[in-house]
């Protein structure tokens, strides 16, 4: 009779457990974008994939860049940067002393130090000035970042060469000239070297890797001049 009953005890104990749904269990696969739900006996998978979420520049994205630019070209974010007390102070009592040279060398050197995060790798070194000597007023921008995501003639001398040029001259009484290489991506800063009346960086063809280059040679035109210079 003991043994009777433990086997019926046995068998309603089995029957309980079967009827338990196990919980879900979750696993992740190889690729890292499906996860597979096992429903235990029922056989039921359900597989679901992770969004991969793509964004293609819209009109407020054009819209937002040339504000950018505008604003740029305006030196208003170059100004913004500094006390308007400061650029007046350095460009009345630093820009006279040695006839500019003293400003140049530390316009030099805080560039160096302070702009590598915008335009990559630089270092400080000597420029030949227009007088015959040469001054330790240089910074040589190994592969400027800018330029080489842009891979634009125009947005470089717009939107960087011609602001940052005329920022140092107006508002800290510095001449600067930059000479950007379309060629490695690299850039050369003269503080103390003013600008030459004809400009071979003005000249410069669109590049060929140009998004705009690459869009016009599927046209009919034959202008080679970028658009943006």
């Amino acid at each position: 009779m003991a043994t009777l009953l433990q086997f019926q005890f046995h068998s309603i104990c089995e029957n309980s457990l079967r009827k338990v749904k196990r919980k879900p269990q979750f696993q992740r696969s190889a690729n890292h974008g499906l996860f597979r739900v096992s429903a235990g006996e029922s056989g039921i998978q359900k597989t679901t994939e992770a969004l991969v979420v793509s964004r293609s520049p819209g009109v407020l994205d054009h819209v937002f860049l040339n504000l950018f630019r505008n604003k740029m070209v305006q030196v208003r974010i170059l100004r913004s940067l500094f006390p308007p007390l400061l650029l007046k102070l350095y460009k009345i009592l630093i820009a006279p002393l040695a006839q500019g040279k003293v400003a140049a060398v530390m316009v030099a050197r805080v560039t160096a130090v302070s702009c590598e995060w915008l335009m990559g790798s630089c270092r400080v070194n000597t420029v030949d000035l227009g007088n015959g000597s040469s001054l330790p007023s240089g910074v040589f921008v190994e592969r400027c970042k800018y330029l080489e995501e842009s891979k634009c003639v125009g947005i470089c001398v717009n939107t960087c060469k011609l602001p940052t040029q005329a920022f140092f001259m107006d508002h800290m009484g510095v001449p600067l000239v930059m000479e950007p290489n379309f060629n490695d991506y690299s850039c050369q800063f003269k503080f103390g070297v003013s600008p030459p009346e004809e400009d071979s960086s003005l000249k410069e063809p669109c590049l060929e890797v140009c998004p705009n280059a690459i869009r016009r040679r599927t046209t009919t035109t034959l202008e080679n001049k970028c658009p943006k210079a």
